[in-house]
């Protein structure tokens, strides 16, 4: 399960049996932390989920700023309540990528809006996917 960490939003996205296709799949709105946890938990447990891997937003130049260091305490936290493996992924152009698929699809400003972190989860969890199968044919 893929996670794109928003301010607001939470995009999430799954893999299909084989590890070889990301799908976006929801965007939770965030409340609080056990309110949002609870929601992600419940859905990967529904969904025989195997990992999560969180989208790490870097600066540009590869340095943390507040929102990685946001996010590698949200995994901390996450990770006291489930015993799911949890990694990271660099994000930096994943937002970028969705929004330009996105535009390509010729989607809505109001559609675009509403999909864009769950999309951006799918790009993290697909270059995770790519990263694991060029890992394993090598």
């Amino acid at each position: 399960m893929g996670l794109d960490l928003g301010t607001k939003t939470i995009g999430v996205a799954l893999s299909d049996g084989l590890r070889m296709v990301a799908t976006p799949q929801m965007v939770v709105r965030r409340k609080k932390f056990t309110l949002d946890a609870a929601a992600l938990i419940e859905f990967a447990a529904s969904r025989d989920v195997a990992g999560i891997v969180l989208g790490l937003p870097r600066n540009m130049d590869g340095s943390e700023g507040p929102r990685a260091q946001s996010t590698r305490a949200f995994a901390r936290n996450l990770s006291g309540i489930t015993d799911l493996p949890i990694g990271f992924w660099d994000e930096r152009l994943s937002t970028v990528a969705a929004e330009r698929a996105l535009l390509e699809a010729d989607t809505s400003r109001a559609k675009r809006a509403e999909k864009i972190d769950a999309v951006a989860a799918s790009y993290i969890l697909q270059g995770f996917l790519d990263r694991l199968r060029h890992m394993g044919a090598g």
